[in-house]
């Protein structure tokens, strides 16, 4: 009787083990915002070189004085 008991109680257990459960869990995320200053400067040249390739530069300067320029260059 109490193997029949111990046997009967195992099957329970792993017939509540088998049943799959999903938990969804769901996050809210803030806004991202960028500010950008309004006393910022940006200029772009782009120069096409005839043969296939183009160049363009960037250069941007804040009102501190200070710049950054990038160059890029493609080719087909």
């Amino acid at each position: 009787m109490r193997t029949a008991l111990l046997t009967a109680a195992a099957l329970l257990s792993f017939g509540g083990a088998a049943q799959a459960q999903t938990t969804v869990i769901e996050r809210d995320r803030p806004a991202v915002v960028v500010d950008r200053p309004a006393s910022e400067s940006k200029s772009v040249t782009v120069h096409d070189h005839g043969d296939g390739c183009v160049t363009k530069t960037v250069r941007k300067e804040n009102d501190m004085g200070d710049s950054k320029t990038v160059k890029k260059e493609s080719c087909d």
